[in-house]
């Protein structure tokens, strides 16, 4: 009869496993329970050893790993493993539960519960005692020091409590409102918007004491709304008024001297072409056919740093902010508007000074000579994306026979691109028609077509030169310091997790070398154009890649498959580009290497801003959906599962791309329960499944502005997340299938009782 093993794998035989092997899980138990006591009866219990023989060999090894330093006796023959108690150095990320992982320097993640971050808060750099989780050999840890904290502003509603106050916050991963003391309360009513500032936290107290920096004004008004989104994310709204007046007196002449150090395009047929609400155009292209039957095009760019001398309170303002931000309503420039919007803004009919990268091609878009230096232009024509797009389809229009030539020039070079092994990441923007007051009347999506990709060719194009006549020069056996644009390779696992997600619906992702891998995911991203799962998958595509950021340790840009790229195209709006544009000009003039240490701190810098801005333009997307959906309650929707929690699934309408939750509460015919490995929630019951990519339908149930949150009500599943045959899919187009959601109140007092057998 055969013997039948416990769950450490451990038959009850002496013979069947040897000394070593038998300290070795000995030593695994201690690990993964480094709180707990045993003594040699519950350590042979937990192992599953019941024979004499190896129970006292499990005795004699506990002294052995107590003489050795890995266990120790605190009790007569209970020991319990010796806390290493090693210390690690990270930046803290609050989870929506409360608890927090800790990304440490060297990549590791350590799980924080929420009774162990004492007063540390999303963001912050902290230091952690680090020891073995009990379950699952994670590494779990506890704050012991908050180095440096990543904010002390927050924004929220102030509620008054008898005569003191508390601030709720905006912010999710906050999950502590802040006393505000009585003297702090001048000039607020409750219920309105503010910034608050955390001056002190008190060892023992559960909530920060604060003060208020800023009344911002009554929620849900759409300046203050926008406002507060800023403020959240500690960026901006107005510049000093010093910076204006400043810049007021900065002259637009251009002089004498100006003409003649530069190269003079002002006869070369030039425009731009830029989004309909754009005010800011910081570049142009010319092009003319040469004599020789070759073309030369000149991608212009507004030369910002002829007017922003460096260590002037208007550079050192530009880079505080690193960028400008960009809201569903609003450009928040990183120049002030006479810089921004008019004296550097490449306007029509406008003689306007340049730095330029100039290229003469032959008719297959191969480069075979280049000049970059300062130039003046005089754009003759500002296009909207949409009037260029209307040249292109039609061939008729002003500008016809530049921007059709520029056209065919563009599309070779974007097919080489991807030859090479580019990837196609082209996600849909959702905009909004806004009425007066900024309440949105609709949403629509911006896509990315012809014009869009003629200007975006071109400026690849300058970035990429720049960096490669750069990134190639020595001094000495030196690189030149200098800032580039980089993006690695993707993590290997966050790949593979991607790949084995996508097989659900059909799809796969082929090859081994970093070409293979790029051309089977633009193969998917085409794949996957109009189909329901087409959001969510281009979503979690771009999530197993790795971020882009500057940097002055060029290792390549994974992405666009460029060994040297840098950002050089947008000096309005980025402060990197203003750097490389000062580096450019002093390297062409075989200036001396500059301070490696100095630019690299710049380059996270404005990492980080970029990284703020995005989060702020993203809020504001959010808010106005959730506004957007409003006066939507109670009517049903299509969409896909965006998302699975233990709490819930997510979401995002199929029309609109408006994200909310269906709470697992609110699935009253079964108790779920999350499915980590299939990601997935699963009725005990019935067994039946929620997973990513399901196409379902709900109702609009609650909308909550002041959190940017949305509630639905599940109506009915309308197709599964897997792919399904052409019959299938023939069908299900004919007449979707709902599969419709009991609710009934008998379901949900089982529902209940269940859940308290459970917690029981």
């Amino acid at each position: 009869m055969a013997k039948s093993k416990n769950k450490s794998g451990l038959e009850n035989s002496s013979k069947r496993i040897s000394k070593k092997e038998l300290k070795q899980k000995i030593f695994e138990l201690f690990q993964e329970n480094p709180t707990n006591l045993y003594n040699y009866k519950q350590v042979s219990n937990k192992l599953g050893v019941s024979d004499e023989p190896t129970r006292r060999m499990v005795n004699e090894i506990l002294y052995e790993l107590a003489l050795e330093g890995q266990v120790e006796e605190l009790q007569r023959g209970k020991f319990r493993a010796v806390m290493q108690n090693l210390l690690a150095v990270g930046i803290l990320e609050m989870n929506p539960d409360g608890s927090a992982d800790v990304t440490t320097d060297d990549n590791r993640e350590i799980f924080i519960p929420d009774f162990r971050l004492n007063h540390a808060l999303h963001g912050d750099k902290v230091q952690v005692s680090v020891y073995r989780h009990r379950r699952r050999g994670l590494l779990e840890g506890e704050v012991v020091r908050i180095i440096e904290r990543a904010k002390r502003n927050f924004v929220g509603t102030i509620s008054f409590v008898g005569k003191n106050a508390f601030v709720v916050p905006d912010n999710k991963l906050m999950p502590y409102d802040i006393f505000i003391p009585k003297v702090e309360l001048r000039d607020v009513r409750d219920g309105q918007k503010v910034i608050v500032q955390i001056t002190d936290w008190p060892a023992r107290e559960k909530n920060p004491n604060g003060k208020i920096v800023e009344v911002l004004g009554n929620p849900g008004v759409h300046e203050v709304e926008m406002h507060a989104i800023l403020a959240e994310y500690e960026l901006p709204y107005r510049f000093p008024v010093e910076l204006d007046q400043l810049a007021e007196k900065i002259s637009d002449r251009i002089t004498e001297a100006d003409y003649r150090e530069r190269r003079d395009f002002r006869k070369v047929p030039t425009f731009t072409i830029d989004p309909y609400d754009a005010k800011d155009f910081d570049d142009a292209l010319s092009v003319q056919t040469l004599p020789n039957g070759n073309i030369e095009v000149g991608v212009h760019i507004a030369d910002v740093t002829h007017y922003v001398k460096p260590n002037t309170p208007i550079d050192n303002e530009a880079i505080e902010r690193g960028t400008s931000v960009y809201l569903v309503d609003r450009c928040v420039p990183m120049l002030p508007e006479r810089l921004s919007n008019y004296i550097c803004s490449l306007r029509p009919n406008e003689e306007k000074l340049c730095f330029s990268a100039v290229f003469e091609l032959n008719e297959n878009a191969e480069v075979l000579n280049q000049w970059f230096g300062r130039t003046v232009i005089l754009s003759k024509r500002r296009f909207t994306y949409e009037e260029a797009q209307d040249v292109i389809e039609t061939g008729k229009g002003d500008m016809s026979e530049q921007i059709l030539l520029l056209h065919k020039l563009a599309q070779k070079l974007r097919a080489e691109r991807f030859k090479k092994g580019a990837i196609a990441f082209e996600r849909v923007e959702v905009k909004f028609n806004l009425d007066a007051k900024g309440k949105p009347l609709g949403v629509y999506f911006k896509e990315n077509k012809e014009s869009n990709q003629l200007i975006e060719e071109f400026m690849l194009l300058a970035n990429r030169r720049v960096a490669e006549f750069i990134g190639m020069r020595r001094e000495g056996k030196q690189e030149l310091p200098f800032v580039y644009r980089i993006h690695d390779k993707p993590n290997e696992e966050k790949l593979n997790a991607f790949r084995s997600f996508i097989t659900r619906f059909g799809y796969s992702i082929t090859g081994t070398t970093d070409k293979q891998v790029s051309k089977s995911l633009n193969q998917l991203m085409e794949s996957v154009k109009g189909r329901p799962e087409q959001n969510l998958i281009e979503t979690l595509a771009l999530r197993s890649m790795a971020k882009a950021r500057y940097s002055t340790d060029n290792i390549g840009h994974y992405g666009l498959a460029f060994r040297y790229y840098t950002h050089f195209t947008s000096p309005i709006r980025r402060y990197p580009d203003m750097m490389v544009h000062r580096l450019l000009a002093h390297y062409m003039s075989n200036g001396k290497p500059k301070d490696k240490e100095q630019i690299e701190q710049l380059c996270k810098h404005s990492t980080d801003m970029e990284i703020k801005a995005t989060e702020a333009e993203r809020a504001s997307i959010k808010y106005k959906q959730v506004e957007f959906m409003q006066d939507k309650l109670g009517e049903t929707f299509k969409g896909v599962i965006s998302g699975v929690t233990n709490f819930g699934i997510f979401v995002e309408l199929t029309d609109t791309q408006c994200e909310g939750l269906v709470s697992v509460r609110d699935l009253d015919d079964d108790h779920y329960r999350f499915d980590e490995d299939e990601y997935a929630l699963v009725g005990t019951r019935t067994g039946r499944k929620f997973t990513l990519g399901d196409e379902v339908e709900v109702e609009v149930w609650r909308t909550n502005l002041a959190k940017k949150q949305l509630d639905f009500k599940l109506v009915g599943m309308l197709g599964r997340a897997n792919k399904p045959s052409a019959q299938g899919r023939s069908q299900r187009q004919g007449k979707p299938q709902k599969e419709k959601v009991k609710s009934s109140r008998k379901g949900q007092q089982k529902s209940k009782q269940k859940e308290k057998r459970r917690k029981r």
